[in-house]
């Protein structure tokens, strides 16, 4: 994957490629010190995924996140820990604080290898909904997945992933056209990216709902507190 750093912070991005050194996978093919001329340079070059900070001076990483190509995956790096609910507002695949250790790095990047891949293999169309399946084509096959075996939706772009006890689906439809065709008492949207199936979440605080392992934050402007408190975790 071609990868592009933008920091303000010459150490930060130096740091950053080291990290990304370490992967055969990943390409450096550009870094900057702010947004000025990122746009550009995605116009003229193929890049896959950005390793993006957050406050810098002029346009911050949250507003060049807004107007990047659909197709780029977006990874912050930051110091600030309080801005990672807003960046599942513009679709972040992860959010790294720094200083940002090789475990947490190799997490990070098996997630973008994987997304990337289904975003270059995988798309599909959302076929059909009934009172207990949702149907898809998927390399040219025809699926029908059970509401119950679905854990949660994730948006991703202009798709969503369906995550399953075994396998994930890339549908080619908005968050909010496929939740409107399941079960609203079972399925809640928790913030702007995520869908929940309710029976399957093992925890829950004001803050996030777990399923599993799996913490998916809880956005302010979504009341969900009421739905999720007749769960019996």
């Amino acid at each position: 994957m071609n990868c592009l750093i933008i920091d303000d912070e010459p150490l930060a991005r130096i740091g950053m490629e080291r990290l990304i050194r370490q992967y055969s996978n990943l390409k450096v093919v550009g870094t900057f010190k702010n947004a000025v001329g990122v746009t550009d340079f995605l116009k003229k070059n193929e890049v896959h995924l950005l390793f993006l900070d957050i406050e810098m001076p002029g346009i911050n990483g949250l507003e060049l996140a807004k107007i990047l190509p659909e197709q780029t995956l977006v990874i912050f790096t930051t110091a600030y820990s309080q801005y990672a609910l807003e960046s599942y507002e513009v679709d972040a695949l992860d959010y790294l604080v720094k200083p940002i250790t090789p475990e947490r790095f190799k997490k990070a990047v098996a997630k973008a290898e994987s997304y990337h891949q289904l975003l270059s293999e995988q798309k599909t169309d959302l076929e059909a909904t009934d009172a207990q399946y949702i149907s898809i084509r998927a390399n040219r096959r025809n699926y029908r997945i059970a509401h119950s075996d679905i854990l949660y939706i994730e948006a991703l772009k202009d798709y969503v992933i369906i995550h399953t006890f075994t396998e994930r689906y890339i549908t080619w439809i908005n968050l909010k056209n496929i939740h409107s065709q399941l079960p609203e008492s079972v399925f809640v949207r928790v913030n702007k990216s995520y869908v929940v199936n309710t029976q399957h979440i093992t925890s829950y605080t004001h803050q996030f709902v777990y399923i599993g392992e799996i913490e998916i934050p809880i956005g302010r402007a979504y009341e969900v507190m009421s739905k999720l408190s007749v769960i019996n975790c």
